[in-house]
């Protein structure tokens, strides 16, 4: 889901709760807060020699000891309207950070409307080979979709 995505989400629904369910079908406890919205660039060679870059809008959520707070869609919005200064390109997509044992990152995967709220549905994110041609893989469906100026290994293929 990209920003813009998650902005119009929030202006449509103003007024309800905010809510985050997990992948394996569990929710965030309502009692989370958004803690960080970070642009998190990251420019990478891929293991085929090729340069990369990303940039996704990145919301860590962290679950206090108050257990009584509550996130609406419009404090939500409020939140995301703050950070538009160092997030000016809203085609980012957006993802997710939380830790229940380890800090894990997520995509989001779609969302829903349930009991008065805005439901986020987060997907894990996965790893893949950005070089399958060189690496002697088939191709992947996602492979490429990532800004690459060129820059290669050399003959050998894969680094």
């Amino acid at each position: 889901m990209t920003l813009s995505e998650i902005k119009k989400l929030l202006a449509d629904h103003g007024g309800l709760h905010f809510r985050i369910r997990l992948p394996d079908g569990g929710d965030v406890p309502q009692s989370f807060h958004v803690t960080e919205v970070g642009r998190v660039h990251k420019t990478f060679l891929d293991c085929g020699g090729t340069l990369r870059e990303s940039t996704t809008c990145q919301l860590q959520i962290w679950v206090g000891p108050d257990y009584d707070h509550r996130l609406e869609t419009g404090k939500m919005a409020a939140i995301l309207g703050k950070a538009a200064s160092y997030l000016p390109d809203e085609s980012i997509p957006v993802e997710m950070e939380y830790e229940d044992k380890v800090i894990s990152q997520y995509t989001i995967s779609g969302h829903s409307l349930e009991d008065g709220a805005v439901v986020l549905h987060l997907s894990h994110k996965h790893t893949e080979c950005l070089a399958p041609e060189l690496c002697g893989l088939p191709p992947l469906p996602a492979a490429g979709k990532l800004k690459a100026p060129s820059l290669s290994c050399g003959p050998r293929g894969c680094c």
